[in-house]
């Protein structure tokens, strides 16, 4: 688990992944290093918001970014699939 509550870690989502709520908390799970299944279910928080702008995404241009908190950490997400996690627990 991390210690400094400052630290943003920055991770590469898949954007072609089936479920990309699936691939925050599969990048979270590396982060923590813990198992997927200890997690929330996403579809509280983030179910079906990320789809779109990896499915379907805007121009480059529009510069799409989606904040969210989940389990413990400020979690932004690009439409490029660039991500950072900061531990705001």
């Amino acid at each position: 688990m991390i210690d400094d509550s400052d630290a943003a870690i920055r991770r590469q989502l898949d954007t072609g992944h089936p479920e990309p709520a699936m691939a925050v908390v599969e990048a979270l799970a590396d982060i923590e290093d813990r198992a997927v299944t200890d997690y929330t279910p996403t579809y509280d928080c983030i179910d079906h918001v990320l789809d779109g702008i990896f499915s379907n995404p805007p121009a480059p241009e529009a510069a799409i970014r989606i904040e969210f908190s989940y389990e413990g950490y400020r979690i932004t997400v690009e439409q490029d699939g660039s991500a950072e996690f900061v531990n705001v627990a």
